[in-house]
Order: structure tokens, then sequence, then C-alpha cells
């Protein structure tokens, strides 16, 4: 109600939104209303229409059909300007900051204050860029360094924190947490609870239900691009929302773990010594055998990421030794990794400018590491390439479209799976996972989840880094804590818990 004692208008209303992209329908007769000041959770899987009604509400593309109302007015987003000028603010997933220019380019533009003949006043916006980040509890940042030398956490705050400074009567945020650090997430949550205070509307897509229980008053379901149901949080089971999400009940999320072998353990495939790389690795022991999926939790910037860099050969150790089959090695690119005898395969950060080529096909990304088995008398051999890359297509349950179709058509957990069909084609023994179902929806996780055990299964060993505790607890069958670059504590079993792993990422008497 207002002061007049009349229903207050939505903060945003879409009513019958379409929006087709060639063949296919991203949206189907949407239809939404949002309140002033609720943070109401987006949900669906990959591909579901979420991102495409999030580009219409920020002016990045038009709806085919369909009426916008902003605070009960009709409103036309013709483009980011309009939009922004309407009170609406955004913080993309996939993060949209200049890598090339420095935190205080980044976040003022293109409103940057300039003198009367059109020069930006630098140290102008230094000051007003200090003070923001200061304001938002971010002074850690120094507004002067380029964006591209941050750590991924640092880049997603910096996206959601240039959202935020622009004082948005609309706030929409694209899977913020899935680049963020527990302590991280706790800052976001501060910050929504104090836009809420203040009357701002905010718009919060993700796949975590532990999050949108925490953040969220209301929750939309998207599935195949239609609204299947909109509910307060709070009268909502986590299997109702996940049946509603993939149109199905999930009866397991994980699959049931296979009982550890006793006796006489089985000789490590991957090992490492006293490892120490990057500056914040500083000294990690651990011993990875067949059919194992050992993982490894850490808050950000604990020395997980060096880890996993150096075991590919992307960086050189500093101290310690790493072992393939008993046998120490030499990592001096990932060339080496990949070499027959040693097999090293690595499920990267980010897919879309770690793991995959956008512009490129499925089949090119897929055969890519191991292009020169298709070689005859120097010209591919596409209708082999293409057989091979199928059957992991098959595998990893991608459409075969992606044979003949460029990757970035294909929605973000159908990228990460043609990632991980990348690395079974190799047929390597040794996986390398770092956060592979970040931003991916809850089925597509489940069906990563299966993928990770049956190569396990198969006899490959698979070393696990996620951001989610409980995929750890859940998947793994040890898990190793890595604080301030050292194995804070080995956990297996009984053991095996998320308050465990989260009293070890801490460390003694820490705190988030």
């Amino acid at each position: 109600m207002d002061e007049s004692g009349s229903e207050a208008p939505a903060a945003f209303e879409v009513v019958g939104l379409r929006k087709h992209f060639g063949a296919t329908i991203a949206l189907d007769d949407v239809s939404l209303a949002v309140g002033s000041g609720d943070v109401h959770a987006l949900l669906g899987e990959n591909g579901a229409g979420k991102s495409t009604l999030v580009k219409i509400l920020s002016g990045l593309i038009r709806p085919d059909a369909g009426d916008i109302h902003l605070f009960g007015e009709p409103a036309r987003l013709g483009d980011p300007r309009t939009a922004h000028r309407s009170g609406i603010q955004t913080a993309y997933q996939e993060i949209s900051l200049i890598k090339d220019l420095t935190v205080t380019q980044n976040m003022l533009l293109p409103y940057e204050p300039a003198h009367p003949g059109g020069q930006v006043r630098r140290r102008r916006s230094e000051e007003l860029v200090r003070e923001i980040l200061q304001n938002l509890g971010l002074d850690d940042i120094d507004p002067r360094v380029e964006v591209a030398t941050l750590d991924l956490s640092t880049q997603q705050r910096i996206e959601i924190a240039r959202a935020i400074s622009r004082e948005p009567r609309i706030l929409l945020l694209d899977e913020p947490t899935s680049a963020l650090s527990g302590r991280d997430v706790e800052w976001l949550h501060g910050q929504v609870n104090a836009l809420r205070e203040r009357g701002v509307t905010t718009v919060f897509i993700s796949h975590r239900m532990q999050e949108v229980r925490r953040f969220c008053d209301n929750l939309t379901v998207l599935r195949n691009g239609a609204n299947v149901g909109s509910f307060a949080v709070a009268d909502i089971s986590e299997e109702e929302v996940i049946a509603l999400v993939i149109g199905r009940s999930l009866a397991a999320t994980f699959p049931e773990k296979p009982p550890r072998a006793t006796g006489e353990a089985a000789e490590p495939v991957l090992s490492a010594e006293g490892l120490a790389a990057g500056g914040r690795l500083k000294d990690l022991s651990f011993a990875l055998r067949p059919g194992d999926v050992l993982g490894v939790a850490g808050l950000e910037g604990m020395g997980q990421r060096e880890l996993f860099l150096a075991l590919f050969g992307m960086i050189r150790p500093t101290a310690g030794t790493v072992s393939v089959y008993g046998k120490p090695v030499t990592l001096k690119s990932p060339r080496d990794a990949l070499r027959a005898d040693i097999g090293i395969s690595l499920v990267p950060e980010e897919r879309k400018t770690e793991a995959l080529a956008l512009e490129m096909t499925g089949r090119e990304n897929v055969s890519l590491p191991v292009i020169e088995r298709f070689r005859r008398f120097g010209v591919i051999d596409t209708a082999a390439e293409s057989a091979a890359v199928a059957r992991v297509l098959d595998l990893v349950q991608v459409d075969r479209r992606a044979l003949h179709t460029a990757c970035k058509v294909f929605s973000g957990g159908n990228q990460q799976k043609l990632a991980i069909a990348k690395w079974l084609l190799t047929e390597n023994r040794i996986l390398l996972m770092y956060d592979p179902t970040r931003g991916v929806d809850v089925g597509t996780k489940a069906e990563i989840y299966v993928m990770i055990r049956a190569y396990a299964s198969a006899g490959g060993a698979v070393l696990f880094y996620s951001t989610d505790v409980s995929e750890l607890v859940n998947l793994c069958d040890e898990v190793k804590v890595v604080y301030r670059g050292r194995a804070a504590a080995t956990l297996s079993g009984d053991a095996l818990s998320e308050s465990a792993v989260m009293r070890a990422a801490l460390g003694e008497g820490g705190s988030l």
C-alpha cells in the first residue's frame, strides 16, 4: 500500500514477453511482476530464459512481443542508457569489465567526470571511486590497478559494486555469487539487505537454494522459456523447486559413493610432496589414486588455484616434487602435462575464456587437444574426427548439432559439458577440475556428478576443487582443506562434513 491506502504498483511487470533467436524460443509468453523493495529470485536451468529476461530489462536486446511496465508506467528499454535512466542496473555473471582498463575507468565508464574540453578528470575520477569502494566496504581494492591483474572474485565484486554505486531503483544480479568466496558472499548479503531497506528491488539469479533462502523473499521458476510458477520462498520446499526447474523429481542429486578399498592401497597416479608455487601455495602434499575423487577446499586465495595451475604446467613450482605413477616429473607447460606418459587434463575455472574458443564449433573445440590423431597426410580426416567427437557428446548428453555449431550458441551448462567432453576424448587418466559446476543449473550439475563418478569408476582419478562445500562433502572420497597455502585438514568418512570443512578452511579461531 502507498500513503493513500491504494496498492503500490510493481517495481517492474512484464506481460506476454516473447523472444526468439532463430528457431530457438528463449522466452515464451512470460508474465511476471516484482514488488518494490522485493528481493526476488529467478531460477531455472541454463537456457531456461533467465539471462534473456535480464538482457531485455537491461536494454541489451529487445523482445519480439510483450509489454514492460516500470513502477506502473509503460516502458521501452531499447538500449542500456535508457535502462540506466529508468533506474535499472545490472551485474552480469559473465563479467563485463574491460580487463586492460583500471578499476577506476571500469567503475565510471561511460560516466567519467570530464573537463569542459572533454578530457577526463583522472584525479577526480580516482577520488570518486576510492570513496565509492570505501562506502561499500571494498577499501582493499586499489582503484589504480588494471582489472586483468585481479582474481575472479575481486572482479565480480567490482562488477556488483559498479551497479550498486549508480543508485539503482532495480538491481539485476545474474549469478552474483558464482565467483565469490564465502567472505565475499557475506559482503553481498549485507549489501542486498541495505538496498532492501532503502526500497531497492533486487532480482537475484542463482542455482544455490541455500542462498535463495537466505537472500530472497520470493522466487519465480522459468523452464523452457515459460514461467512455471512464482512463490514465497518460505512456502516451497527445495524438492518442489528442483521438480519445477527440471520438470521432474530429482531423487538423488549426488551419485552414491562406492566403498573405499581396504587393505594395501593402490599406487598413486598423481602425487605431490611439499609443493609450493605462485607465492600462495606454500607446502602441500597429497596422493591421488585410481578410482578416487579427491576434493580440495579453501577460501579464495589460499593457494588452491596455484596448485591446479602447477599440476597442469601453467606455472612452475618453486619447491617440492610432482610424481606421476611414482616417477617424478617436470611440468614446464600444458603440453608436458598432456603427454601420453603423463596424461593430465584440466577443466579450468572460466569456461568462456580458458576452456573454449566460443567462435569455433563443438567438434573443433572437443578434438583440439588430440587433433593429430585425425591428421592423414597433412589433412584432417573430418569424418573420423566427427565420429570420435560424437561419441563423447553422447557421453556428456550434448546434442550432436554441436558438431557443426559454434560453442557461443549453447547455454552455459552445455558449454561446460563441452569443456569436459574435450578431456574425455583424450582418454587421459588424471582429471583436474576447478569449480566445474560454477554457474550451472541443478539438472546439469547432477549430470556432471554422474560423469565424474563414471570416470573414476573406469579407473580414472579426479582432483576436484569447488566453492560449494556440499559438493565436496557429497561427491568426494576425501577432502584436503587448504589454509594459507598448506593442508589444514584431510577429511574422509564420518569426519567429512560441511562444518568440519568450514572450520578447517577458516583456520584456528578464524571467522568469515
